[in-house]
């Protein structure tokens, strides 16, 4: 792996030689999102991470998208016996029927949060942290906790609402990449860049 240079390289994490998974870094991590759609997507995307590294999955992210049929939440909740048959034959995708299972059940969580509240599924989630990133200082990666009270909290009422593959470390995991926790290094010039992007939470 090729080794960084400089006080604003970017996080030891992001290798040099792996243009995917450093546009990956460069681009989306940490980045706040507040798109419903995305948020699920990428929610069901680190369920199917588990016990498995983010780079495997990013690497089939296009393929579970075609065949997740761009992770619309309406007809992944609407799956048939016949549709789980064809994913588990698709090479390009994580071949769990557990794991499949669990997305269309997150699908029909997903919904049941959707009509419940206008809100949506984006202010569910970001009501866990206040409406705004929270910001670490990490000097080097290996100081990442693996989850915390937030992830805790959001597990845990996940969880209740039918959601599975969504424990604390899967979800702390899941903050990090959608903005919630910005765990970018210190000294990387993303950290900076990517909490000029948050929204500024309202107060009533």
């Amino acid at each position: 792996m090729t080794k960084h240079d400089g006080a604003k390289a970017p996080c030891l994490w992001a290798p040099l030689d792996d243009e995917i998974y450093r546009n990956y870094h460069d681009a989306e991590w940490g980045v706040p999102e507040y798109d419903d759609r995305a948020l699920f997507e990428k929610l069901i995307l680190d369920g199917f991470q588990a016990g498995l590294s983010w780079r495997t999955i990013l690497y089939k992210r296009d393929n579970f998208r075609k065949a997740f049929d761009g992770f619309n939440p309406e007809k992944i909740a609407r799956y048939t016996p016949r549709k789980i048959e064809r994913l588990m034959q698709d090479k390009g995708i994580i071949r769990s029927e557990t794991k499949i299972n669990a997305a269309i059940g997150n699908a029909r969580a997903y919904l049941d949060i959707m009509e419940s509240g206008p809100e949506g599924f984006s202010g569910f989630l970001w009501e866990f942290v206040g409406g705004e990133p929270i910001v670490n200082k990490v000097k080097h990666y290996r100081e990442h906790q693996v989850k915390s009270p937030e992830s805790e909290a959001m597990a845990k009422e996940l969880k209740r609402r039918g959601f599975k593959f969504c424990g604390p470390v899967i979800v702390y995991a899941f903050m990090q990449a959608v903005g919630m926790v910005n765990d970018h290094e210190d000294h990387c010039p993303r950290k900076a860049a990517v909490q000029k992007l948050a929204r500024k939470p309202a107060r009533g």
